[in-house]
C-alpha cells in the first residue's frame, strides 16, 4: 500500500491550472511621492525567481502596472509570501521600511497594501 502512487496522479487531472493573480497596492506612498511604483516594478521583475532563476519570467509570471498597484500573475505555484518578502526589501532597499509597511487586505486576500505605522497613536501613548 504505497501513497505514492495516488498523490503524483490526483494533482492535475483533467484541467489547466489556473492562473493566480496578486496585487499589490502603493496609493498613499505614491500619491505622497515617497517612491516610484515604475522602480518597485523593475525591482520585481529583476529580481523574482522562476526555477531558481533571478529575472526569467518567461510567461509563467508577468507583472504588470496600473497607477497605483502592481498586478503580478503566476501560471505556475507562486508564494504570496514570497512577493511580500521582495517587497519589504524593496522598501529597506530606498530606506523607506522605517516608515512604511507591507498588509494583506481585510477584504480580498489577495490584495497587499503598503500602509504607513501609526505614529501618532504612539506618541499620544508616551504622553500619558
Amino acid at each position: 500500500m504505497s501513497r505514492g502512487g495516488a498523490a503524483s496522479g490526483g494533482a492535475q487531472k483533467g484541467g489547466k491550472k489556473k492562473a493566480v493573480t496578486f496585487v499589490i497596492d502603493c496609493a498613499k506612498p505614491v500619491e505622497d511621492k515617497i517612491m516610484d511604483i515604475a522602480s518597485l516594478e523593475k525591482f520585481l521583475q529583476e529580481r523574482m525567481k522562476v526555477g531558481g532563476k533571478p529575472g526569467a519570467l518567461g510567461d509563467t509570471v508577468t507583472v504588470t502596472r496600473d497607477k497605483t498597484k502592481i498586478s503580478v500573475t503566476a501560471n505556475e505555484t507562486f508564494s504570496k509570501r514570497y512577493l511580500k518578502y521582495l517587497t519589504k526589501k524593496y522598501l529597506k532597499k530606498n530606506n523607506v521600511r522605517d516608515w512604511l509597511r507591507v498588509i494583506a487586505s481585510n477584504k480580498e486576500r489577495s490584495i497587499y497594501e503598503l500602509r504607513y505605522f501609526n505614529i501618532a497613536d504612539n506618541e499620544v501613548e508616551e504622553e500619558d
